[in-house]
């Protein structure tokens, strides 16, 4: 009696902690690769792509290759593996294809009828008696859309029923890739971008909402920042600056040349673009080019309840969520006269009628807009802060530092691509790993 193999679809996989033969996990699936035959390849001639293994982000945002001869078991949202992982990084060959990153969205054709499907999912099969995985299924919809809301039916077909997926694509969509990576982090849809090609990039960031690629951008290095932005039409890159914070647009717009610079400020609402003016009139490494201009500001009367309200904001970060700003009218930056500040703390340990100003921390030095880096960090470090207060001479509130933005600066500039990327390790002594003809990604 033949034994049946279970199907896998790959966007199932999209996240699934990998595990050792001990039970420790060591990281997660955030792609597959695999290799398309073409016509006229001898004995395979006609046969499915050959899956060569996955691509797994181990400790440190690192992303290395798992050989598929690797995994014991792929069931219950896990995968198992065997033997020591390869830490080297993983490098994509230009004769290998990712299967999340690249063949969901597109557009194929049906074999015998020649109409045009749009690629949902893509059923794998472990080969009876053996450890190799092929792609044997493809779920598709008919119609030009290829997002699940549309209408337009949607089928289970043999890989050897449609043709398409070796030609190139312009203006592929990325709906269903978003949708496996809907639940990861910014920082993390932010790796997935890095390690996309240039093309597919483009069209995952023309796919994404504003406020979405406005938090990705944040995560990216600089030079994927500019290379995404520039792809974008000019109102929805004024759009999306708007939607990031003001010190990251401020950060990225002083990257641009200065006429599309002045180009998008005039595009933007002018209120957004009024605060990153002021941003970009600081020097970088300072307070004031340092501070958002967004922190939670409250007036005098305002009750403890009030402020609870505001720092349950899930837009806010956890830094600017820890303290609120007791400032006079107007309570817009830059504020009326600084008054103090509330930790969340203290909010919690004070009856929800209490008026903020009583409560005030009126002790704690402010910072002044032109404090250097080096005496941000002190600060914070002396007083135990995760975001403190910048007044100017007057005693208006302009901003906060936080130090999330402190650790941007104390890192060295390329900190993320090095994290993206991760360091070159020499590999292990005993891999379990030879080349092979077809396998790739190491």
């Amino acid at each position: 009696m033949a034994v049946v193999t279970p199907r896998v679809f790959v966007s199932h996989l999209s996240g699934v902690a990998v595990f050792d033969p001990n039970g420790d996990q060591v990281g997660r699936v955030r792609d597959l690769v695999a290799m398309l035959r073409t016509k006229g390849s001898g004995t395979r001639k006609g046969r499915p792509p050959r899956l060569l293994g996955l691509v797994v982000e181990v400790a440190g945002r690192r992303r290395v290759f798992l050989p598929m001869t690797r995994v014991t078991g792929v069931e219950s949202g896990q995968v198992v593996t065997t033997g020591v992982i390869n830490m080297r990084r993983f490098e994509q060959r230009a004769s290998e294809t990712l299967v999340l990153g690249e063949l969901l969205d597109r557009r194929v054709r049906l074999v015998e009828t020649g109409e045009e499907v749009t690629v949902l999912d893509i059923g794998i099969i472990q080969l009876p008696a053996r450890r190799d995985w092929e792609i044997d299924k493809v779920f598709v919809r008919r119609g030009k859309g290829g997002a699940l809301r549309r209408k337009g039916e949607a089928l289970t077909v043999e890989w050897s029923a449609v043709t398409g997926f070796s030609l190139e694509e312009h203006g592929q969509g990325a709906e269903n890739l978003l949708a496996t990576f809907e639940q990861l982090r910014p920082a993390d849809l932010a790796g997935v971008l890095h390690h996309l090609s240039a093309k597919r990039r483009a069209e995952v960031a023309a796919a994404l909402d504003d406020d979405r690629l406005a938090d990705v951008l944040e995560e990216l290095p600089e030079d994927d920042q500019i290379e995404i932005l520039g792809k974008l039409k000019e109102q929805r890159r004024a759009d999306v600056l708007e939607a990031m914070d003001p010190d990251d647009a401020a950060d990225l717009l002083s990257e641009l040349p200065e006429e599309e610079k002045e180009r998008l400020l005039t595009l933007m609402r002018p209120e957004e673009a009024a605060d990153v003016r002021r941003l970009m009139a600081y020097e970088e490494r300072t307070a004031g080019g340092l501070m958002t201009t967004e922190p939670i500001v409250l007036r005098p009367d305002a009750t403890v309840a009030y402020a609870l309200a505001r720092v349950r904001d899930p837009d806010l970060s956890p830094a600017l969520a820890a303290q609120i700003y007791v400032c006079r009218p107007p309570d817009e930056t830059p504020t009326g006269k600084f008054l103090g500040v509330v930790h969340f703390q203290r909010l919690l340990r004070d009856p929800p009628f209490t008026l903020v100003s009583s409560i005030a921390d009126t002790d704690l030095p402010p910072l002044p807009p032109d404090a250097t880096l080096p005496e941000v960090t002190r600060h914070l470090a002396t007083y135990n802060l995760v975001s403190a207060p910048v007044v100017d001479d007057g005693g208006s509130l302009l901003g906060a530092v936080t130090v999330d933005d402190v650790l941007d600066h104390l890192l060295p500039d390329d900190w993320r691509e090095t994290e993206l990327h991760g360091e070159e390790l020499s590999p292990p002594e005993d891999t379990g790993w030879a080349p092979e003809v077809d396998d790739g990604g190491a």
